[in-house]
């Protein structure tokens, strides 16, 4: 038992720190590059080059742990990957390239992978968990003195509020005006928030190929094992423990109180915005980030309070968990009115109404986080409760008529009919097909000379497709009830003739 114990599957050892300074330094240099070549440029051979560049540098980080001939295979796959991407660098290309560059590492740097179960699982296990590694490897270049431990404690942290005052400034004109103050002038020209999140990104997805760690088999008593589980993501102490999760919530419940304070003060209660901010862009800006802002929230709170984890069970932790998710509620219902604010004066779409139930099952997903957490239930339990309720809400979609609930609201609500909003769009209302008739033809009504030339061959064209809808083998409820709508419009309209 004991030396089936001693010989279970683990990581690859740490490196020392001066090993691992030398390919963060590496990894730096990769991601200054990727600035160079890709951050706000058209993006064709300066992906190939990156990708070679990444190649080299993998080759040169790892030269130890190689093996020659399957390394001579692996630049062969490379270089076959790169074909596609110089020819045209398009979805499919792409998608070749990336797949030859793991390939390429996995023969390259793990001999042990002989089966294709192995090989899949390994493939599987890089681009799933290998982006993640960059922070919690990054650690490892601190000591074990209190000094820098408690230096690691905070680097999480950090790093996350970070990230979330970068996503609030982008969503709120105002905190943008604040961390604008804290930069001096001549950083603010080369650095923005995005420009960060790219290094960030970029650091994450060039790091596997710099510091690799395969699942590696042990042979016991003369018979090899098989491969184990993957450790759980985040494993390192320093990086997810309670001390860390407690340091982290405190800073989000302080951001998001702040956030949410401004959105109490010029969202709902309409108090003047500061100069140089008007309202429609604070109304606009802020939906689509602030939901990233809330899906990260809650991708920390699924890892930070995993069933089984140290933070499970704290009474300290938990009631901050509660607290930092209802905040990030209240950051949904602030989406979901800058996005009805901004629809009252743009009218609406498919991708607003989309965003619309979008924020809806987010705020949803939100609140059955809480719920697993208080009740004790699994992930699976999660994952099933969310799929119940997409399940709903797809088949809900399925029975709403949104071509004639769009174009409707958006008649209504027009200057043309309301006084306010703006004018009529007839271009996008013919766009939704034959169930936005009824609306178009308010439109046409609404606008005197708006019902001739082309417009009203288009109609026609709609009335003509209407028609083909009703052939037996095309027919539709739906259409039906359209036909039936029309039918009635025209009557009541040839009754009006014969009465004046």
């Amino acid at each position: 038992m004991t030396s089936l114990a001693s010989t279970s599957t683990t990581d690859i050892p740490p490196i020392r720190p001066s090993a691992l300074s030398a390919k963060l330094a590496m990894a730096l240099l990769l991601a200054a590059l990727a600035d160079f070549l890709l951050y706000g440029r058209r993006i064709g051979l300066s992906l190939v080059i990156l990708a070679v560049a990444i190649a080299c540098a993998s080759l040169l980080a790892n030269r130890a742990a190689l093996d020659f001939r399957r390394a001579v295979t692996g630049g062969a796959i490379v270089a076959l990957g790169l074909v596609p991407a110089v020819e045209e660098l398009n979805a499919l290309s792409f998608l070749i390239l990336v797949a030859a560059l793991a390939i390429a590492l996995l023969l390259a740097t793990n001999p042990e992978t002989t089966s294709l179960a192995d090989r899949v699982r390994a493939l599987r296990n890089l681009v799933l968990f290998g982006p993640f590694r960059f922070f919690p490897d990054a650690l490892q270049v601190f000591s074990m003195s209190a000094f820098t431990r408690s230096i690691a404690l905070w680097l999480m942290p950090v790093v996350l509020s970070t990230v979330f005052v970068a996503l609030f400034a982008a969503a709120n004109p105002v905190i943008e005006q604040w961390v604008s103050l804290l930069n001096p002038k001549v950083i603010l020209e080369y650095v923005s928030v995005w420009r960060v999140l790219f290094w960030t990104l970029m650091l994450a997805l060039v790091w596997p190929f710099i510091h690799v760690r395969w699942r590696r088999k042990k042979v016991a008593a003369a018979t090899e094992t098989d491969v184990a589980e993957p450790a759980p993501l985040f494993a390192s102490p320093e990086f997810l423990g309670p001390s860390t999760i407690l340091r982290s919530l405190i800073l989000f419940n302080l951001l998001f109180a702040a956030q949410s304070i401004l959105d109490g003060i010029y969202l709902w209660g309409h108090v003047a915005l500061p100069d140089n901010v008007t309202y429609a862009s604070y109304a606009h800006r802020g939906a689509y980030p602030l939901i990233a802002t809330a899906l990260l929230a809650a991708a920390f709170v699924l890892v930070a309070m995993r069933p089984g984890g140290p933070a499970e069970k704290s009474k300290v932790i938990r009631p901050l968990v509660y607290l930092w998710i209802g905040q990030n509620v209240l950051l949904v219902a602030s989406s979901i009115l800058r996005l009805d604010l901004y629809v009252d004066i743009y009218m609406l779409t498919y991708w607003r109404i989309a965003a619309f139930i979008w924020m809806g099952l987010v705020a949803l997903g939100l609140v059955l986080i809480v719920t697993r957490i208080a009740l004790n239930r699994s992930n699976q339990w999660l994952i099933g409760a969310n799929l119940i309720a997409l399940t709903i809400v797809l088949y809900g979609c399925s029975l709403v008529n949104f071509d004639a609930f769009i174009a409707d609201y958006n008649v209504t609500h027009s200057r043309e009919a309301s006084g306010q909003g703006v004018q009529i769009d007839i271009n996008y209302l013919l766009t939704l097909g034959p169930q936005a008739l009824p609306a178009i033809d308010r439109a046409i009504a609404l606008r005197p000379g708006a019902g001739e030339g082309c417009l009203v061959s288009q109609r026609d064209r709609l009335v003509e497709q209407q028609r083909q809808d009703l052939a037996w083998r095309s027919w539709g409820f739906r259409s039906w009830r359209l036909q039936r709508r029309l039918d009635a419009q025209a009557e009541a309209r040839s009754g009006s003739r014969l009465a004046g």
